[in-house]
């Protein structure tokens, strides 16, 4: 079992601080990538004025060739004290996985991908449709507080049983934009 860092999974009511948490990693980690990170967007679920969330801070880091970025990016993110999880790549083959707070509680997740990575698209599509739609955001914040409750520390089930709910959610969003 994957445990969740630091115990049970703990989803909180929406913080204002979060976007703020945000611009001060968003700078720092860019000060540490330069020319390499293309784009920092603030992405998961503290991104979403309003949604309940695991107070982890997501940002989406965007590269032009993530081969360069396995020997340019790693370095850095570790100086600025994340972890990189190789093991991630088993499931996110076209991403680098970061972790800070290791080993819990976590405070930031960075993920690394090419701009042209579809889940780049998805992740932004998945938060904006959140954004504009405070109904949506409610029920996935209410679900991630009874899913957390349900599997304790097994973050792994926990990010399962959310599968069915983002899934119908990025169909929705896909037909909102037009994209399905």
């Amino acid at each position: 079992m994957e445990r969740y860092g630091g115990g049970s999974i703990v989803v909180a009511d929406y913080d204002s601080a979060w976007p703020r948490l945000f611009q001060i990693e968003r700078v720092r980690v860019g000060a540490a990538l330069g020319p390499q990170a293309l784009a920092i967007e603030h992405v998961g679920s503290t991104s979403v004025p309003g949604l309940a969330a695991k107070p982890i801070i997501d940002l989406l880091v965007g590269v032009p060739d993530l081969s360069v970025a396995r020997t340019t990016t790693i370095d850095p993110l570790v100086a600025l004290g994340y972890t990189y999880l190789p093991e991630y790549e088993s499931f996110l083959p076209d991403e680098l996985f970061f972790r800070k707070g290791m080993p819990g509680p976590w405070t930031h997740h960075i993920h690394v991908m090419e701009t042209t990575n579809p889940r780049w698209e998805g992740f932004i599509l998945f938060r904006d449709y959140l954004r504009a739609r405070p109904d949506k955001a409610k029920a996935y914040g209410d679900l991630k507080k009874q899913l957390a409750a349900a599997f304790g520390e097994d973050i792994a089930s926990y990010r399962n049983a959310k599968h069915a709910f983002v899934t119908k959610t990025m169909e929705e969003a896909g037909a909102a934009r037009g994209t399905r």
